[in-house]
Order: structure tokens, then sequence, then C-alpha cells
């Protein structure tokens, strides 16, 4: 909720300030295009952007546009877009802060938060009511013949109040003008009708109802410095458009100038900024302009293009993105439905003992997976990067086939706190021989899903990366020759290699010497490689290499603080002098080069999870 506020805020902010920009470029042009585009930019506080991010990721057409989209550019392009319209992205997930903090703090926020809104609310109100007041005690009167072809209201009430409140016109859907008591024996002929005109201007655009929109938005976001900020330029172009509308239908400037001026030392102005006035705004400014009698520039076509033009990618910017970073998840809702396990039990279990490769710690792994039984040990749900708990090992799994479980660097965002507390114990069981696989993923999936009413999608975010690429000299990786196979960890126990052949070097990350570690794979893809290491350092990897073969990799670097994913104590002790860094060896044995910059990183967001009743 906290990261989806704070991007909320950023892109109104944004588009605040490119609406500042947009009304510098018009400002020698008609003052009712510069309040159309304050206007905008207030009634975008009350539009979050999530919205139509989701709705483009609700879109039908939105896996046929990905394919005629460029594969190249389309990524680049929708990534960079993301990053702009939400640049909090929540990082990688650590071990949550205490429920009963939490709570108090976010009480708090909500105190302060309320109690502004309530203070708006009520300023706002004892104004209404002192305007309510006047119009309880006024009376219907008539325009006075003769007014011409300024007065193009007729259906608008006109009414006189005692008192000392300025013409102002009153009401959001049924205006009515509101005239003090003898006005018009304190004004000339020519100034009334000037002033008259300025107030059915008001009624004409319909002022006080978007003044009423963003009077609503002062009273929510009302300790954002530049909403108040956008309100005064809202009023004071509001007024210079009325100005220009009464010049242009011919009124003496001296005239109208004269009757502001006499309205300004016999009343008193509206205490609401929804009645819309005559005295509103830079007094002085206004009268300056209004005496030399020049109207504004309409807009040119250009101009009138690059308005519509910029409308419409801020709307369909958010849109895009959404339709291009649709969840994963949503086509696998439609998949057929995955096996079950006939027997499931589900247990809490108190954390304790040592988990392999580490020196303290609940119990991370599988316990025992056979061919028709799984038993995780004692696990939670979810655990921090780079250690998976249970939902991390089901859905975020490194992608080769047949490859066990090695953990997942794919964080979790959402979800309470006892996901990472609480512990369970999950033995299940299937008639049916099943793969291991299948075991692992789908049919743990579906009981997650059933006991815990676990429900998720993936969300993918511009975080800190590494990108993988190839570095000066060309790549030194050596390449599969073929000679080994792959183990098929599918099957249960493990099948022999076929006649000629032996497994190829299956060890992971993890093999320590002293103050090393090592790296052991054949037979692999850079892909995987880059998805192995993004399990040990401290942010993801990129491939941008461009190589597609199968290679073998035999690394050995030193564990820094880069590298907070290697297990520490694994393996015998040794006296093997500290190695390189990961990156120098990476750039020396390899010839590949991993270099820091942001890029997009998958999350799996939690939308509903509960305790699993007991059994």
């Amino acid at each position: 909720m906290t990261a989806q506020l704070t991007n909320h805020l950023w892109q109104s902010t944004v588009l605040a300030a490119a609406a500042g920009l947009l009304t510098v470029a018009f400002r020698r042009n008609q003052a009712q295009v510069r309040y159309w585009l304050w206007l905008c930019a207030s009634v975008k506080f009350l539009v979050p952007f999530a919205v139509l991010l989701s709705l483009g990721s609700q879109l039908d057409w939105a896996p046929a546009a990905r394919k005629v989209t460029a594969p190249e550019v389309t990524p680049a392009v929708s990534f960079t877009v993301a990053q702009v319209i939400e640049p909090f992205p929540a990082g990688a997930p650590t071990a949550p802060a205490p429920q009963d903090r939490g709570v108090w703090i976010g009480l708090a926020i909500l105190g302060v938060w309320a109690g502004g809104f309530l203070g708006s609310a009520l300023l706002r109100m004892r104004g209404w009511r002192r305007v309510r007041a006047a119009v309880r005690d006024s009376t219907r009167v008539e325009i006075p013949v003769g007014f011409g072809r300024q007065i193009a209201c007729p259906t608008v009430q006109v009414r006189s109040a005692p008192g000392l409140l300025e013409p102002g016109v009153v009401g959001w859907w049924r205006p009515m003008l509101l005239l003090p008591a003898g006005i018009a024996e304190r004004l000339t002929p020519r100034q009334l009708e000037a002033v008259l005109a300025h107030e059915f201007c008001h009624v004409h655009r319909r002022d006080n109802l978007w003044a009423s929109i963003h009077m609503m938005v002062e009273a929510v976001f009302w300790f954002h410095p530049l909403v108040w900020w956008i309100g005064a330029r809202l009023v004071e172009e509001r007024e210079r458009a009325c100005d220009e509308a009464v010049l242009s239908l011919g009124s003496e400037p001296r005239d109208y100038a004269e009757g502001i001026l006499n309205v300004c030392k016999l009343y008193v102005e509206s205490p609401l900024s929804c009645v819309s006035g005559v005295t509103g705004s830079d007094l002085k400014r206004r009268i300056h302009t209004i005496l030399t009698g020049r109207i504004a520039r309409e807009l040119t076509f250009a101009k009138k293009a690059a308005l519509a033009v910029a409308g419409v990618a801020t709307l369909s910017a958010p849109v895009w993105v959404g339709m291009m970073n649709a969840p994963a998840m949503r086509a696998q809702t439609a998949a057929p439905a995955a096996p079950k396990f006939e027997v499931a039990s589900v247990k809490p279990c108190v954390a304790g003992g040592s988990r392999i490769g580490t020196k303290q710690g609940p119990p991370g792994g599988a316990a025992n997976v056979s061919q028709t039984r799984i038993s995780t040990g004692c696990a939670a749900l979810a655990a921090a990067y780079p250690i998976a708990g249970l939902i991390q090992r089901v859905y975020g799994r490194l992608g080769l086939s047949g490859r066990p479980s090695l953990g997942s660097a794919l964080p979790i965002q959402g979800g309470p706190g006892w996901l990472y507390s609480d512990y369970y114990v999950i033995n299940a069981a299937t008639e049916s021989k099943t793969s291991k696989e299948t075991m692992e993923g789908p049919m743990l999936q579906a009981l997650l899903e059933d006991r815990f009413h676990l429900k998720v999608h993936r969300e993918t975010r511009q975080v800190r990366v590494y990108t993988l690429t190839v570095a000066k000299g060309g790549p030194k990786i050596p390449v599969a020759d073929g000679s080994c196979v792959r183990p098929d960890y599918s099957t249960y126990p493990l099948r022999p290699a076929p006649p000629g052949k032996t497994y190829c070097k299956d060890l992971g990350v993890g093999g320590r010497k002293g103050p090393n570690t090592t790296v052991n794979e054949e037979e692999v893809t850079v892909d995987y490689f880059c998805k192995l290491l993004g399990l040990v350092l401290d942010r993801p990897i990129l491939d941008k290499t461009g190589l597609t073969g199968k290679y073998n990799f035999h690394l050995e670097f030193a564990v820094d603080q880069s590298t907070p994913g290697v297990l520490e104590g694994f393996g015998p002790p040794s006296d093997a002098p500290p190695a390189a860094s990961i990156f120098t060896v990476v750039q020396q044995q390899l010839g590949l080069k991993l270099e820091a910059t942001k890029g997009p990183r998958e999350f799996l967001v939690i939308d509903h999870v509960e305790r699993p009743s007991e059994n």
C-alpha cells in the first residue's frame, strides 16, 4: 500500500510539473487553455495510473499485441516507461518488522491524515454555511432591460441578497447569480453590465463544478503543497479567461476595470473558491491586462495537435505498459487442472535445527520426495532472499527441465508477517506414481492454494540488477561438446547414464574451499548460469550476451559482500588463499562482464493467504 501511494503521488507530481511546463509554452494563448491544463493536473490526483495499468493487463488482445510489437524494442521501451510511472518498486523482501509496531505506525499516519482532512472539510463547511445563509435571505430579481447580447443566460435565476458579499455564482448543477442588494445604484450601467457578463461567463464554463472537484482534491491531499499551488493557478486562469470573454463581447476596458475596482471597494470576496466572483486572482495584474485591451491568441493547429498527442499519450502509456507486462499467471488460470494429492497433512512445527550448509536457521529443503510421497520438512511459506520458502520453491523454480529445486531468487511482496515466522511441515501422498518435478511443482502448488487459500500473481518491476555482457576480446567459456548428459531428475530413482555417456557435473554454487566458493555446471545455457548466480549475488542478473549455445562453467571466486547468498560453512575446511572477486573471475575466465544497472525483475505478489485449518 505504501509503495502504491508513493507511486501515485509521484505520478501526480510529475504530471503537474508537465502541465506547468505546457502553461509556460501557451502563456501567450487564451487563459482557458492554461486553466484546462491545470484542471487536468488536479484531476490526476483522483485517478491512479494503477487503474489504467490493471486495465491494460486485462485486455484480451494483449498477447497478440506483444507478438506484433518488435521483440527487441518492446521490453526496453515498456520497462523504461514502467520505471517512470512506478519508480518506487518494492525490493527483495527481508524479515518483516514486528506486526504490532507496523499497526501503530499505520494508525498514527492514518490519524494525522484524517485530522487534516476533517480540518479542511470544516473550513469549507463554515464558508459554505455563510453563503447558504445569504441565499436564504435573498429575493428573486429581474435583469434590467437593455443589457443586450452580453446577457445570454435566461435560465439562470438572479437573486438579491443583503450583506457585503461580492456578486457571485452559487451552485454546481443549477447555478444562480447572487447579487448584493443595491449594487445597481452603486455601479454605472456599463460597469454593472460588464460585471454581470463576467459572472454569466462563469456559468457557461461551469467553473463552480470544476472548482468543487479541486476542493475535493485539496481535502484528500491537504499535505501536498503542490495541490494548493494548483488551486491558486486555477483561480487565476479562471478569472483571466472570463476577463478575456468579457472584452471579446465588446465591453469597454475602462468601464470593466472600474466596475471590478468598485466591487472590491464596496464588497467582501466570497469565502469559497467554488463561488465564482469577480474579484479573485491577482487584481493588479488583471486590471493592467484589462486596460491594455489585448485579446489573447487562439491556438494554432500545431498547438492543438500537440495538446491532443500529449493527452492521448498520458492516458495510453499506463494502459500500454499494463498490456505489455500482463501477469504471466493469468495464462496459467486457463490451463487444465493439475493432479492433486489424495492424502495431505499440514501441521505447524517448531523452527529449529540446522539447515544444510548453514550454522543456524530452520530447515528449508524438502526432507523427502519419492514417486508417491512428499515431505517438505519444517519450513516457512516465505523466506527472505536468497533462501526459498515453500511458496518461492513452488512458483519460482530455475526453469531448467528436470533440475531439482535449488531455491529461488523470486522475491515475494505483500502478505502477512506470519508467512515468514510460522513454520509448517507438509506430508502428502498419491496412489499413482508421479515424477518428482510434478509433485514439487503443480501438485504442491494446488495443495498450497487449497489449504492456505493462496492467491498470487506476478508483476514485473524496475529494480537494481546486473547485466551480463560479452567483454572486450570476446567470450572464453568452454563450449559443451556433448560428451556428457544432464541428469534426469524427473525419474526416481535416478536412471544410469546411457552407454558411453557420463552425467554432467551438476553441483551448482556452493562447493566451498576456505574463503572461496565454486561453480560447477556443464551443458547449461548462459541464461541458466545467470539465474544460478542470481541466487548468490545481491541482485538478479540479466543475460545480454546474445549467446545461445550450451557451455561448461567451472569457476572459483571469493565470498564477499556482493555474494550474500553463498551458504556459509559448506564443504570441508581449506587453506586455499582468497581468490579474486566474482566480477574479476567472470571477466578473466569467461570473457564476460557484470555491470550494475536497473532492469526488470519479476515479483510474486501475495493477493490472499490464510492460516490452514487443523487436520
